[in-house]
C-alpha cells in the first residue's frame, strides 16, 4: 500500500502534567467506518475514492489485506484510492487477519460477489472473547455454508438468497457482514435487531451510492433488496466519534476550552449527556462542538450498551475521568467482559479502582502520579495518555503502537492544544 503512513508507532508516548488545553482540533474520518468501506469495495469492479480516511495502522493493514487479494491501494493525505479488479483472490491470510479483528468483514462481500471466501479466524484487541458465530449463522440463513479447519473459515455459496435474519444481539460486525452480503443476494433480506451505530448508516449510504437498495440503516430493522450489480463510487467517511470523545475527555481531565471540529453531537447524545453530568460545558458550533471544563469532574454512574447507549469504546476514557472526580462512580461493562484489563495501569498511577466481573467502583483521588504503564488496546492506551495530562511527574506509555492503530497523530493533536506530550524511543 504505497503512500500510507507506516503508523506502527513509536515505542513510547511520554506525557507530563499539563495546564489547561486551548485551541481547535479536527477529528479524522471514523476508523470503524473506513475499514468497512474498504471491505465493501470488493463488491464492485472499478476505482473507489474515499475521503477523510485516517492515516493509521489499521487502515494500512486493511490495505495490505486488499492488496493481497489483488486490489490496488494507495493513500495520499486523507484520500484513499482503491482499484478493484474484475476478479480477486478471495482469501484473507492469517498473518494479516491476526492483527485486526475488523478483517472478518471481508467475508460478506466476498461471498456476495464471488460465492467463495477463505478467511483466517480473526485477532485484534485482546479484551475478551468475541465470537463470530452470529456472522456465520446469519450468512448461513442467506444460503452460505462454512467449514473450519487449520485456523481458517472456508465459506461457499452458489448464490445467496434474501432471508429474514434475527440477530440475538445487535452485533456491529455481524450486521455489516450481512448487509454487504445481502446487497447482491436474490430477493429481499430483513435484518432485525440490527446494530444502529452511525458507522452502519455510513456503510449503507456508501452501498446505496454504489447502486444498492438499503433502507432503515441506523434503526433496528434494515431491509435490503438485492440488485444484480454495483459500481465504484466516491465517498467521504463519517467523522470519528470515538476520537472526538477522546479530546473531550482530555479537556475534562486537564481543563480549558477546545473546539472539536468535525464532531457530530447527534452521534454522541448519551455520551454528551454523561459528560455534562460530570461538569463539562458542551455546546454545538458551526464546525463541531465546543468543550469547556474547570475544576474536578463530578462522579457519575454509567453502563455501556449498544448504540445509542454509552459505547464500550468510551468506557476507558470515562473511567479515567472518574479516577480524579469528586466522589464515587460505578461503571458497568455490558459489552466486553474483559475490557477492564487496563485498570491495573491506572492503579499504578495512583487511581483507587476496584473491579469485579462486569463492575468497577472508582473512588476519585486528589491527584495521579506519573508512572511507566502499558497500553493493552487502542482506547485504553488513549485513556492512559489523558491520565498523564494531570499526573504529577512523567508518564511513559509503553506499547504505544496500540494507540497508533486508532488515532492519527494523537500526540501532535494534543500538543497543538498545549499538552506536554511527545513520542519517545525506549532503550
Amino acid at each position: 500500500m504505497d503512500g500510507a503512513n507506516p503508523a506502527d508507532g513509536p515505542t513510547l508516548i511520554r506525557v507530563r502534567q499539563s495546564g489547561p488545553l486551548a485551541g481547535t482540533v479536527r477529528v479524522s474520518g471514523a476508523k470503524n467506518s473506513a475499514l468497512k468501506l474498504m471491505a465493501a469495495s470488493l463488491l464492485a469492479e472499478g476505482r473507489f475514492t474515499l475521503h477523510d480516511v485516517p492515516r493509521i495502522a489499521d487502515v494500512r493493514w486493511m490495505g495490505e489485506l486488499l492488496e493481497q487479494m489483488g486490489v490496488g491501494v494507495s493513500q495520499k493525505g486523507d484520500v484513499l484510492t482503491l482499484d478493484v479488479p474484475e476478479t480477486v483472490t478471495p482469501e484473507a491470510p492469517y498473518e494479516l487477519v491476526e492483527r485486526m479483528r475488523a478483517s472478518i468483514v471481508v467475508l460478506g462481500p466476498l461471498l456476495g460477489r464471488f460465492g467463495t471466501a477463505r478467511v483466517s479466524v480473526p485477532g485484534g484487541d485482546d479484551f475478551g472473547h468475541r465470537p463470530i458465530d452470529m456472522h456465520l449463522r446469519g450468512l448461513e440463513e442467506l444460503g452460505a455454508t462454512f467449514t473450519t479447519s487449520h485456523g481458517y473459515i472456508q465459506g461457499r455459496a452458489d448464490h445467496l438468497e434474501g432471508a429474514a435474519v434475527l440477530l440475538p444481539y445487535p452485533s456491529v460486525g455481524a450486521t455489516e457482514n450481512l448487509l454487504m452480503a445481502a446487497v447482491l443476494a436474490r430477493g429481499t433480506t430483513v435484518i432485525d435487531n440490527a446494530a444502529r451505530e452511525p458507522e452502519i448508516a455510513d456503510l449503507a449510504a456508501f452501498l446505496n451510492a454504489m447502486g444498492a437498495r438499503v433502507d432503515g440503516a441506523g434503526s433496528s430493522t434494515i431491509t435490503i433488496k438485492g440488485v444484480d450489480g454495483l459500481t465504484a463510487v466516491e465517498h467521504t467517511v463519517v467523522p470519528d466519534r470515538i476520537e472526538a470523545a477522546t479530546y473531550m475527555a482530555a479537556v475534562g481531565m486537564a481543563g480549558g476550552e477546545v473546539e472539536v471540529a468535525g464532531a457530530r453531537p447527534e452521534h454522541m447524545e448519551m455520551l454528551l449527556s454523561k459528560l455534562v453530568e460530570m461538569g463539562l460545558h458542551i455546546s454545538p458550533t458551526a464546525n463541531g462542538v465546543s468543550v469547556k471544563a474547570s475544576g474536578k469532574p463530578h462522579s457519575v454512574d454509567l453502563a455501556t450498551l449498544p448504540y445509542p447507549g454509552v459505547a464500550t469504546d468510551y468506557q476507558p476514557l470515562l473511567v479515567t475521568l472518574l479516577a480524579v472526580a469528586d466522589g464515587v462512580g460505578i461503571v458497568t461493562e455490558n459489552v466486553f467482559g474483559g475490557r477492564f484489563r487496563y485498570i491495573d495501569e491506572l492503579v499504578r498511577m495512583g487511581a483507587d479502582i476496584r473491579a469485579e466481573g462486569h463492575h468497577a467502583v472508582i473512588r476519585g483521588v486528589a491527584a495521579l502520579s506519573g508512572a511507566p504503564v502499558r497500553a493493552p488496546d487502542i482506547r485504553a492506551g488513549a485513556a492512559l495518555v489523558i491520565a498523564g495530562l494531570v499526573a504529577d511527574g512523567e508518564t511513559l506509555i509503553g506499547d504505544a503502537h496500540h494507540v497508533e492503530r486508532g488515532y492519527q497523530d494523537i500526540v501532535g493533536n494534543l500538543a497543538s492544544l498545549g499538552a506536554d506530550v511527545s513520542y519517545s524511543v525506549s532503550g
